[in-house]
C-alpha cells in the first residue's frame, strides 16, 4: 500500500479516537514507537499522520514532546463527502432538520451558471434549517436540477439526509467544489438561526456533481460561527483535506 494511503489510514484512526473521546482532551497520544508497532508502519508515516492532525487543530505539541489532544471537535473530511446528518451522527450527536421550503421555480442566475443551465430554467429549491442536538446550527439552501430535484418529493426531507434519500433512488453525488467566505446575516437568516441581524455567518457554497461530471446541485449553506469552523490542511504530494468542526468552547470566532 502506498505510504500516502498508510498515513491517511493512521490519521483517520487517531482522529476517530479523538472524536469518540477514546483519547480525551489534554491526553497525550501514544508514542511514535508505539504507533509504529501498532500500525506496522514507519516513523515517517506516523509523523505525516501526526502532522495532518496538527494542521487540523486536533493535537498540539511535538518537537521532542508527545503531542496531546487539543480539543474534541466534530470533524468531517469533505473528501469523504458525508452529509450534515452523517457528520453529526458520526460524532455522537443528534442531527435534525426542519424543511422550510421545497418548491419548483426558475433558476436564478447564480445557480443557473453553476448548474450549466439558462436562467429561468425550472429547478427545485430547498430551504432547510439544520439542527445539532435541537440547536440551530446551519441554514441550508440547495438548488437541484429538475430531474434530480423532483425525486425529493418522493421522500420526507425532514426524515434525514437528502443525499441518503437520493442515493436510495440511484443518484450518487460523488464530487463537489467548495467556496468558503463570511457574510453579514440577512434578516431571514438571523431570525432562523437566532443570531443578530448583520452578525457574521460562515458561508459554504458548493457545486456538487455525479460521477460523469454533471453538476446537479448548487448549495449555499450558512453556519453560525460559534458552532462551526472550517480547517484546511494540505501537504505536498498529498490530497487536500477540508475539515468541518464544531468548537468545543462554543465561543464565537
Amino acid at each position: 500500500m502506498p505510504s500516502g494511503s498508510l498515513h491517511a489510514k493512521l490519521a483517520d484512526a487517531l482522529r476517530e479516537r479523538i472524536v469518540s473521546g477514546a483519547l480525551a482532551v489534554g491526553e497525550p497520544l501514544p508514542s511514535e514507537a508505539r504507533l509504529v508497532e501498532e500500525f506496522g508502519t514507519s516513523r515517517g508515516t506516523v509523523r505525516q499522520a501526526l502532522s495532518t492532525l496538527r494542521n487540523e487543530g486536533l493535537i498540539e505539541g511535538g518537537q521532542g514532546r508527545r503531542p496531546i489532544v487539543r480539543r474534541r471537535p466534530m470533524g468531517q473530511p469533505f473528501e469523504t463527502f458525508l452529509s450534515f446528518s452523517a457528520w453529526v451522527e458520526r460524532s455522537g450527536h443528534r442531527p435534525g432538520q426542519r424543511t422550510i421550503e421545497l418548491a419548483r421555480r426558475g433558476a436564478d442566475p447564480v445557480a443557473a451558471d453553476a448548474l450549466r443551465l439558462e436562467p429561468g430554467e425550472p429547478v427545485i429549491d430547498v430551504l432547510r434549517l439544520r439542527l445539532l442536538d435541537d440547536e440551530s446550527v446551519m441554514l441550508e439552501r440547495s438548488t437541484f436540477v429538475l430531474d434530480i430535484g423532483l425525486l425529493l418529493f418522493d421522500f420526507d426531507p425532514d426524515a434525514g439526509s437528502i443525499y441518503a434519500g437520493l442515493l436510495a433512488r440511484g443518484v450518487e453525488i460523488v464530487a463537489a467544489t467548495h467556496t468558503i467566505d463570511a457574510i453579514a446575516a440577512p434578516a431571514e437568516d438571523a431570525r432562523l438561526l437566532g443570531v443578530p441581524k448583520g452578525g457574521p455567518l460562515l458561508r459554504e457554497r458548493r457545486t456538487a456533481s455525479l460521477a460523469d461530471g454533471r453538476p446537479v446541485e448548487y448549495g449555499d449553506d450558512r453556519y453560525r460561527p460559534d458552532r462551526a469552523t472550517f480547517t484546511i490542511a494540505n501537504e505536498r504530494a498529498h490530497h487536500l483535506a477540508l475539515v468541518r468542526t464544531v468548537p468545543e468552547t462554543g465561543e464565537a470566532l
